[in-house]
């Protein structure tokens, strides 16, 4: 039986049992998803010794995405930009890590509103966390043209658009309304909207018609950017999809078989989501 895990610290609120215990049961697949909680102290002492546990990869959640980084053989170049993984899988005795949040993040995109590449010239991503790191390489490799880089402190921000000389320009939030009004896509990084946080305070009066809001938190699966965005008419893209799609690398790497996001999929972990 191949067995595959998710590390993180805490680790019961995390999903991907969910998702990959789904995979494995409608595929038939003799396998196993399990989380494991592990200290920060204790993380590379575990992560080191994934295949003498018997695992052949794992995902890597918080707070050991950086650490885990630090500790790979090989990592793909999505990781190299922003400096942390979230898949691992075992390739010869080597740890080989990705970030498959960037791809996920896309390919959530490119299902939620087809063709948003050929009319996102201008996008805003506000944070400039790791998420935003990931997401800005990931616009960027797709052919964005130019991002605002919106954060309530610009150093952080700096240090990103560092990394992409004239294509990242960053503002503080109350720069937002100006930026809005010529964006094609506006991506909400942080945890502004989630369930137990405060809602994220943007103005979306003065922006473009017809530009995508998207944000990645998915609990809950609409927040009130997106309920926002939606009475303005504007196409919305949530979060819970980035969730579903950025888990698809790791259970083709593990368990050699790629798997697809369906409807059922979705409202499995939508009606996890809607019971806590």
């Amino acid at each position: 039986m191949t067995r595959a895990c998710c590390i993180g610290w805490p680790i019961e609120h995390v999903r991907s049992p969910i998702i990959h215990n789904h995979w494995l049961k409608t595929m038939g697949i003799a396998g196993a998803y399990t989380r494991e909680g592990v200290r920060p102290e204790h993380f590379a002492t575990f992560f080191r010794g994934l295949a003498e546990q018997g695992f052949a990869g794992c995902n890597v959640t918080l707070p050991h995405k950086e650490t885990a980084f630090a500790l790979l053989d090989e990592v793909d170049p999505a990781a190299m930009a922003v400096g942390a993984v979230n898949t691992v899988w075992l390739d010869g005795g080597k740890l080989v890590g990705m970030n498959s949040d960037v791809p996920g993040f896309i390919a959530n995109l490119d299902e939620e509103a087809p063709g948003w590449d050929r009319t996102s010239a201008h996008a805003v991503v506000i944070g400039a966390g790791g998420a935003a790191r990931g997401i800005v390489y990931g616009l960027i490799e797709r052919g964005v043209e130019i991002i605002t880089l919106a954060n309530r402190s610009t150093g952080k921000a700096e240090l990103i658009a560092r990394q992409y000389p004239g294509r990242v320009r960053v503002a503080g939030l109350d720069d937002l309304p100006s930026a809005l009004a010529t964006c094609d896509l506006l991506v909400n990084t942080t945890s502004l909207g989630m369930a137990g946080q405060p809602p994220l305070a943007v103005d979306l009066d003065h922006m473009k018609p017809g530009a995508i809001v998207s944000d990645i938190v998915y609990a809950p699966l609409v927040t009130d950017l997106l309920r926002q965005a939606a009475e303005r008419g504007h196409p919305t893209v949530g979060g819970l999809g980035m969730l579903l799609h950025q888990a698809v690398p790791g259970f083709e790497r593990w368990f050699g078989v790629r798997p697809t996001v369906t409807r059922a999929l979705y409202d499995l972990v939508a009606a996890d989501i809607g019971a806590h």
